[in-house]
């Protein structure tokens, strides 16, 4: 990357947030998605004594919280994970640094205590479950949330005995029938504050009133169009936990019915099977729930477009939830193909010699 890099590193202690540096960073590499911990990458460029000392200073792996600032505003937030030390056969000396978005912290705490949760609604349950996290000594990194909620009620127990991280189980109450989807948004409020929001849609996530138009020939500078049935399945199962407490006899797990999709295989389709575990599910109607989405997700060939576009205007991370309107003519589509479809990741490269600075954006299909 160019030394007129855009990117500034806000560099701050993680529980308290309290500034500790600025600092420039090169060959950034950033990405950030719904439903996947983000990541950056980047080099911090050790010129001398100085700039060595302040990043020896600020750059603690676990325990430094990084901002990225373009220009003026907020693009990513995240924990400092790694950090190496490297020198080139030049004598030029960089830090490189990896960090994992803010969601990252939540993999990382464990439930040590038996939660239930009993006709709650289940924005309520995620909200529980980070306050767990954040009102044990040492575990506030000053995640916020509203108050809003899905109107969807569930039973849940958590044991304590089963050691999952509070990621885990977010993913999990997400990822069953009539779910959510869960991040956390870095940006600056109103009053310049920086703010770690935890953002929860239902079904999904949805932001921008309205549509951006991108065309190929034209701001689209290239796309990847993949289709994947290698996890189709129109026959399913899900296994739960053990339901024998005789130790002395043979222990089998809970199951759901077998799903089967019929009109799919009346239609041509070969029969498919697939299957999923959650081990800790006890419950009848809950495993019935994880098996009926696992069921719904799986029936059709995975396919995640993804459009490479110039970074800048309205191509910024704050497009993840919104909606674009996507049209493509080339040999593969004579009739212009002409859809919506909702961002649900970004990857940004950083501009090179010859080509600019992009984004791809990856997609969903309706």
């Amino acid at each position: 990357m160019t030394t007129a890099t855009p990117y500034r590193l806000l560099l701050t202690d993680l529980r308290s947030d309290t500034l500790l540096d600025a600092l420039p960073v090169q060959g950034v590499g950033l990405d950030d998605y719904i439903g996947k911990t983000g990541r950056l990458t980047g080099t911090v460029p050790i010129p001398n004594r100085g700039i060595a000392e302040r990043a020896r200073r600020a750059l603690v792996p676990g325990r430094t919280g990084l901002w990225v600032e373009r220009g003026r505003e907020i693009w990513w937030g995240g924990i400092l994970w790694t950090l190496n030390l490297a020198s080139n056969d030049r004598g030029f000396l960089g830090a490189q640094i990896q960090a994992g978005g803010w969601e990252s912290y939540l993999y990382r705490r464990l439930l040590y205590d038996t939660l239930l949760a009993e006709q709650v609604d289940q924005f309520d349950i995620v909200r529980e479950l980070v306050d767990y996290v954040q009102t044990t000594p040492g575990g506030n990194v000053g995640i916020t949330y509203d108050d809003h909620v899905s109107g969807v009620l569930r039973d849940r127990t958590f044991l304590r005995y089963d050691h999952n991280s509070i990621g885990d189980l977010l993913d999990q109450l997400a990822a069953t029938e009539r779910g959510f989807e869960w991040r956390v948004a870095s940006y600056r409020d109103g009053d310049g504050r920086r703010v770690k929001r935890l953002q929860l849609g239902h079904p999904v996530i949805r932001s921008g009133a309205a549509d951006i138009v991108l065309t190929h020939p034209g701001a689209v500078l290239s796309y990847n169009w993949p289709t994947d049935a290698t996890l189709k399945a129109n026959g399913w199962q899900s296994r739960g936990a053990s339901i024998n407490a005789n130790q002395a006899a043979d222990s089998y797990p809970l199951t759901s019915p077998v799903l089967v999709d019929t009109a799919d295989i009346a239609a041509g389709w070969p029969r498919v099977d697939g299957s999923s575990d959650y081990t800790t599910v006890e419950q009848q109607a809950t495993l019935d729930g994880h098996a009926r989405a696992d069921w719904t997700a799986a029936r059709t060939p995975v396919q995640i477009p993804e459009v490479t576009v110039l970074l800048g205007g309205n191509i910024t991370p704050a497009l993840l939830g919104s909606t674009v309107r996507l049209r493509i003519r080339d040999l593969w589509h004579p009739q212009t193909l002409d859809a919506r479809y909702r961002v649900v990741g970004m990857s940004i490269s950083p501009p090179e010699r010859g080509r600019p600075e992009t984004a791809q954006l990856i997609l969903e299909v309706p």
